[in-house]
C-alpha cells in the first residue's frame, strides 16, 4: 500500500530540499502553481474576474499577483480559493499515477490549512532556527518582507504542525546530516509498511 508523506514547516525551513532527499516521487505544490499561472486560462479568467484592477496579462504575471496581495491581504485568500482546487486536482492525478509506488512525498505549503492532511499517512516537520530561515529567505531573488508576513499570517501555528507530525527533522542546512536523517525515517516507514 502506498504511503503518503506530507512535509510541514515554516517558509524557508528547507521543506523542498528535505522532500527531494527521499528519492521518491515528489508532488511540489509551488511548481504546480507556477504551471497553472503559465498555462491555465481558466485560472487566469477567474483571477481577472475577482481582481480586475490587478490581473491583466496571460500568462499570469506574479508581479500583478504580488501587487494585489500587498494592496490588500484579503486578496491572498481570494487567490488561494481559486488556485487551490486546481492544485488539489493535480495532486489527485499525481497520487493516481503513483499508486503502485511504496512512498510518495507531498510538498504542499498549505497542507494543513487546506485540510489535505486527512489523506496523508505520515507528517514530517522540518524545524530550523528562525535566524537561519530569515537569512536564507532574504537571499531569495523576489524577497519581499511584507509578502512573506502575509503568507505567514494565513498559516496555522508552527507548534500545531509540529504536534501533528510523526517525525521532526532539525534542519541545520548541512546536506550530509539531512540525508542521514531522511534515510533513517524512510527506512522506518518502509519497515512499518512491511510489518503491516
Amino acid at each position: 500500500m502506498l504511503k503518503k508523506i506530507g512535509i510541514l514547516g515554516d517558509i524557508g525551513a528547507g521543506k523542498t530540499f528535505v522532500a527531494n532527499q527521499f528519492g521518491c516521487p515528489v508532488f511540489n505544490a509551488d511548481r504546480e502553481v507556477n504551471k497553472i499561472y503559465k498555462k491555465n486560462r481558466y485560472c487566469f479568467n477567474k483571477l481577472k474576474n475577482k481582481l480586475p484592477k490587478y490581473i491583466k496579462s496571460f500568462p499570469i504575471n506574479k508581479i500583478e499577483l504580488r501587487d494585489s496581495i500587498l494592496a490588500n491581504n484579503k486578496n491572498l485568500r481570494k487567490i488561494i480559493r481559486i488556485v487551490h482546487p486546481l492544485v488539489k486536482k493535480e495532486m489527485n492525478f499525481f497520487l493516481k499515477i503513483n499508486k503502485k509506488r511504496k512512498i510518495v512525498v507531498l510538498d504542499i505549503p498549505l497542507l494543513i490549512e487546506n485540510k489535505l492532511n486527512k489523506k496523508i499517512d505520515i507528517l514530517i516537520f522540518v524545524d530550523a532556527k528562525k535566524k537561519e530561515i530569515n537569512s536564507r529567505i532574504k537571499k531569495r531573488i523576489n524577497y519581499n518582507k511584507e509578502l512573506i508576513e502575509n503568507f505567514r499570517k494565513i498559516q496555522k501555528p508552527l507548534d500545531l504542525k509540529k504536534k501533528l507530525s510523526t517525525y521532526i527533522i532539525k534542519n541545520n542546512f548541512k546536506f550530509s546530516t539531512i540525508k542521514k536523517r531522511v534515510k533513517l525515517i524512510k527506512q522506518n516507514i518502509l519497515n512499518e509498511r512491511n510489518s503491516n
